[in-house]
Parts: C-alpha cells; sequence; structure tokens
C-alpha cells in the first residue's frame, strides 16, 4: 500500500481482440525457436501411441492364433514383435517426455520472463494485488506449459495415429475401415466438441477465481495485524471462504462433466467395436482377424479419446492464457523511456507546474508542484497523510509519468534517458522497499553489485545497522528470512536503507527513511544518513517527523497535492501554519515519550 500517494491509477487498457485463437498464437510466436524440438516431441508421442497400438494387435493375433496350436515357427516373428513393441513403447514414451518438457521449459522460461518484465514496467494500479500478480507470474503461466503438453502434443498424436489407424483396418476391411473412421468422428471430434462446450463457462471462471484466492491469502496473512485492528477479519474471512466455496463447486462441476463425457467415450468405443465386428463378419474376414480388429478399435478409440481430454484441458487453460497473452501483447502504461545516456554527473533535476492526476474526474495527486533540485541541494517535503508525498517520489524516479508539467534532469525530460540507467541518477528508498530472502551482503548488493566490503561496511553504519551486523554468528550472510521476516522493523528499514546509500545516486530521494525507530534513534540515523551522501549529491527527504530538518535548504509542504508553504525550517516554524502546529505537537509528544525514558 502507498502512504501519501492518493489513489492509484487504473490499470492499463485490456488488449483488442485478436480472435478466437488470440491468446493461443500470442503465446505460440514464443514457441517459434524451438519449432524443431516440440515437432520431434509430437513424432516421438505419435510413435509411442502407435506402438502401443500395435502391441495391442499383434498381442491379440498371437493369442488367438496360438489358441489354434500351430507349428512354433509361425508365432516367432509376433512374439518378437510383442517384445519389441512393449519395450519400445517405454522407451518412446520417456523419450517423448524428455524432448517435450526440454522444448515447453525453454518456452515458459521465455514467457515468465517477458511476463514479468512487462509487471515490472507496468504502474502499480489499484486493481493489481501481490496475490494476483504472483497468480499471473506461476499459475497462469504454468498454463503455457499444459497448452504444449496436454493438449498440443497429444492432440497432434491422438489424430496422426486415428488416420493410420484407419488405413490399417481399409487393408483387412474397407467396410470395417468405414465404420471406425465413424466411431472415431465421434470420439475424436464430437466428444471434444461436447467437453468444450459443457465445460468453457466454468472454466472461464476458475483462472481469476484462483487469482482472486491467492489475493486473499496474501490479504489474511500479511495483513493479519491490519484486518484484526479495523475489525475486518471475519468480513475478509467470509470473502475468502465464499471464493473457495464458488471455485470448489465449479471443480466438482467440472470434474462431474468430465466424468459424464468419459463414460460415454467408453460407450462409444464398445458400439465402435461391436459395429467392427460386425462389418467384418459380413465382409468374411477370417476370425482371427476380426479379433485383432476388434482389440485394435478399443485401442484406437482410446486413443481418440485424448483429444477428449485436450480440449477439456483447452477449455480449462483458456482464461490463464488470456490473461498471459494479455501481458505479452499489450503495450505497458509504464512512462516512455528514450536512449540518452545518463550523465555521470551534475544530476540537475527540477519539476515544473507537474500535475498527476490517477483517475479522470479524481482529484490530482499533485497539482502545480515546482521544485528545483541542483548537485548538493537538500530539500524536505512534509504533510498530511495522502497529501501526495509519495507521488512525488514516484514521478522523481520515473515510476509515474505527470500528465501536466514536466521532469528534467540536467535540462532534458526524464523521459529522454535509458530507463535502465535512471537509477543511478535518481533512486533511493521508497515506500515498501522490498527485503529479499537472502543474506544481508545479497540484499545490500542489489544497491551496487561488486561493492567491496568497506563499501558495504560504510553504508551500514551510516544506517545504523552495521552494529548488529557485526553481533551476528554469520555477519553479512545472515539469511534476513523472506521480506526480511527475521529483522525488525527498524533493522529492516535500515538494511533498506544501506542499500540506498550504497548505490548513490545522484539525487537520493529519501521515503520516511527512519520510520519504525524511536525518535533518538531516528535523528542519529538521519544526521549519519545525510553525513554520508556526497557533498555534490542532491537529497529529498520526504518525512512525516519534522525534527532534523533545521539542516535542510528548503521545506516544502504539501496538502491535497498542492504546495502550501515552502521556506526553511525556522521560518515555518515562526509562521502560522500547518508546519508550526505540527512542529509544537511533535515536539510535546516528544518530549514526554523521552521523559519517560531512564
Amino acid at each position: 500500500m502507498n502512504r501519501d500517494s492518493g489513489p492509484s491509477p487504473q490499470p492499463a487498457a485490456p488488449v483488442g481482440s485478436t480472435g478466437r485463437l488470440g491468446a493461443e498464437r500470442a503465446v505460440l510466436r514464443l514457441a517459434r525457436p524451438y519449432l524443431r524440438r516440440l515437432l520431434g516431441a509430437g513424432l516421438l508421442a505419435t510413435a509411442t501411441e502407435l506402438a502401443a497400438l500395435a502391441l495391442m494387435s499383434t498381442a491379440t493375433w498371437l493369442l488367438m492364433s496360438a489358441a489354434g496350436r500351430p507349428p512354433l515357427d509361425r508365432l516367432t516373428v509376433a512374439i518378437v514383435a510383442v517384445r519389441a513393441l512393449a519395450i519400445g513403447r517405454g522407451v518412446l514414451r520417456y523419450t517423448e517426455r524428455l524432448a517435450g518438457h526440454d522444448a515447453v521449459l525453454r518456452i515458459v522460461t521465455d514467457v515468465r520472463t517477458r511476463v514479468f518484465a512487462t509487471l515490472a514496467a507496468r504502474r502499480a494500479t489499484a486493481d493489481q494485488r501481490s496475490g494476483d500478480t504472483l497468480s499471473r507470474l506461476v499459475s497462469d503461466v504454468d498454463t503455457v506449459q499444459d497448452l504444449m503438453l496436454r493438449v498440443l502434443v497429444p492432440g497432434t498424436a491422438a489424430a496422426l495415429v486415428s488416420v493410420l489407424a484407419i488405413g490399417g483396418a481399409a487393408v483387412v476391411s474397407p467396410a470395417a475401415a468405414g465404420v471406425l473412421a465413424v466411431g472415431l468422428l465421434l470420439a475424436g471430434v464430437a466428444l471434444p466438441v461436447l467437453a468444450t462446450v459443457l465445460t468453457r463457462r466454468g472454466a472461464a471462471e476458475v483462472a481469476p477465481l484462483r487469482g482472486a484466492l491467492a489475493s486473499d491469502a496474501v490479504d489474511l496473512t500479511h495483513g493479519a495485524a491490519d484486518l484484526a485492528a479495523f475489525g475486518a477479519t471475519d468480513a475478509a474471512l467470509r470473502a475468502a471462504t465464499g471464493r473457495a466455496d464458488r471455485l470448489a463447486r465449479l471443480e466438482r462441476r467440472l470434474a462431474a462433466t468430465g466424468f459424464a463425457v468419459d463414460a460415454l467415450g467408453v460407450l462409444v468405443a464398445g458400439a465402435t467395436s461391436a459395429a467392427v465386428v460386425y462389418a467384418a463378419l459380413r465382409a468374411d474376414v477370417s476370425g482371427v482377424l476380426v479379433g485383432v480388429l476388434a482389440v485394435g478399435t478399443l485401442a484406437a478409440v482410446e486413443v481418440a479419446s485424448a483429444l477428449v481430454g485436450a480440449a477439456r484441458q483447452w477449455s480449462g487453460l483458456r482464461a490463464g492464457l488470456n490473461r498471459v497473452a494479455a501481458l505479452l501483447t499489450a503495450p505497458t502504461d509504464a512512462p516512455t523511456a528514450g536512449d540518452r545516456p545518463v550523465p555521470t554527473a551534475g544530476h540537475h533535476v527540477r519539476l515544473d507546474g507537474v500535475r498527476v492526476r490517477y483517475r479522470e474526474g479524481a482529484p490530482p495527486a499533485l497539482d502545480g508542484v515546482d521544485l528545483d533540485l541542483p548537485p548538493g541541494r537538500r530539500i524536505a517535503v512534509v504533510g498530511p497523510s495522502g497529501a501526495g508525498k509519495s507521488t512525488l517520489a514516484a514521478v522523481l524516479t520515473g515510476a509515474v509519468e505527470p500528465d501536466r508539467g514536466r521532469v528534467t534532469l540536467d535540462g532534458a525530460d526524464l523521459s529522454a534517458y535509458r530507463v535502465e540507467e535512471l537509477p543511478r541518477a535518481v533512486g533511493g528508498l521508497l515506500a515498501e522497499a522490498h527485503v529479499f530472502h537472502a543474506t544481508v551482503r545479497e540484499n545490500l548488493l542489489l544497491g551496487r553489485g561488486g561493492a567491496d566490503d568497506a563499501a558495504l561496511d560504510s553504508a551500514a553504519r551510516a544506517a545504523g545497522l552495521l552494529d548488529w551486523v557485526r553481533a551476528q554468528p554469520e555477519q553479512w550472510d545472515t539469511v534476513v528470512g523472506e521480506d526480511g521476516g527475521q529483522l525488525s522493523g527498524g533493522q529492516r528499514q535500515r538494511l533498506a536503507l544501506a542499500r540506498a546509500l550504497l548505490a548513490a545516486p545522484g539525487l537520493l530521494v529519501l521515503d520516511e527513511p527512519t520510520e519504525g525507530l524511536d525518535p533518538a534513534a531516528a535523528d542519529a540515523v538521519l544526521a549519519s544518513t545525510l553525513a554520508a551522501v556526497p557533498a555534490d549529491h542532491s537529497v529529498l527527504l520526504i518525512s512525516h517527523r519534522l525534527s532534523g530538518l533545521a539542516g535542510f535548504d528548503e521545506v516544502v509542504v504539501l496538502d491535497a497535492g498542492r504546495v502550501t508553504q515552502r521556506g526553511h525550517h525556522d521560518e515555518l516554524v515562526a509562521a502560522p501554519g500547518w508546519y508550526r502546529d505540527q512542529w509544537l505537537i511533535q515536539v510535546a509528544a516528544e518530549q514526554g515519550y523521552l521523559a519517560l525514558a531512564p
């Protein structure tokens, strides 16, 4: 949740329709580099199913022929063929799995990379929840794997084997082959269409519901304290339980529908086999070959029934595929980036008449804000919650593009610079900075890769973290847990602050760098942080606390997105207004707090 940023922006507009198979085409475009691998997997799957069909037919011929007690030499070839087909089917299946998963995992890696890049480039949105984002990145991307391995490869193999089975039956009896063709059309075309029609509506709701449940899980765990504080736990649990029950009902209904279609497929197989036997007998086919046709028909219809499973899978995957395709094809609403290199020195940042409005008709989060941050200048931005302070930080770092006005770096629009280089010029500690489930060293090196221990010591000392690091048994190799769960709130904030100091951007933006610390520790950390910033680097501090701002060149007061006061700390304390009122309240509160200390 962003503090002080006002309403969050809307999600990007949905992708326009690209046709019934637009989502599949968008995904399959990424599969082109691996087309040969996929083709090999499909051929191996076809060979596997053909080996299974040939095994059943040959074994049937062998058993029925052996019943007549012929000379052994007439059965030798069939005996060897049965052994070879049994072994070959296992080998082919194993090889097909290796080839298919090798190709598909490469494709899924590319898709997940593209999806992650799109999500990372987007602005934070009001409807974009971390649980839903995780669902898109994990379970929705996994639908691409299912599309390849459970729909395309087995579906193609089943279609090819069905055609070859009809050709093989035609050699024995054209009439029986015609009956087999009708049965395979019912099993491989009519039943898949029926399965798709029956499961389409329910399957389309499954992926969004799973995403909503993932969001509920995140809210109920990470937001448990907030929900309890506002008495909203029961309501949140009821909403999550309702969605879980809805998902369970949908999945039960889909399972029942699948069972009914599968049962119908068994009836089709039996009826087709009986009809083939009847047609073969009418054509005076020998008894042994009639048995081969009967068992072969059952095996062929079973192979064709894989198309029913593929259709059912496809219906269930479409919602997830559409969500993935939207991220692969839709332009993000991230600020446009140019190709101009970021200067190595200078970093004079200006805001001229900047306005940001997140929703049409809503009050602007920022309205006509001007700031001048030449190298070495230090500005503090304060104001009540919801004033637009975090939006200001997002504008400075390029995460939000203003609707009106300009943000310039050394005279050029921020959007003219290479986006991957901007953190070198403008960066720092923003609201809700993420701490990764890694070591202290690895978290800090995200700020500046390759930094030596001396640089780590300096940044950690300035952030007030060094003594804690040295007290740990593993020191820099201490694992901080998921989202810094092994740290206290103050330690987590100091770790994120140390990472920002290690990055050392030209303009250091600090959004509540001392949040979670007691007043004395907060003042000490703020003083050491400012002392660690090079003299030719500028600082923009966002803070609710007014203590320690006397050393800043300018203090800017924001309220409802507008600058209501600005000047030096002493001038603002002497003038009537929000700043003086808040200063007196905080001084009185902190003196009372300090009076309780031993």
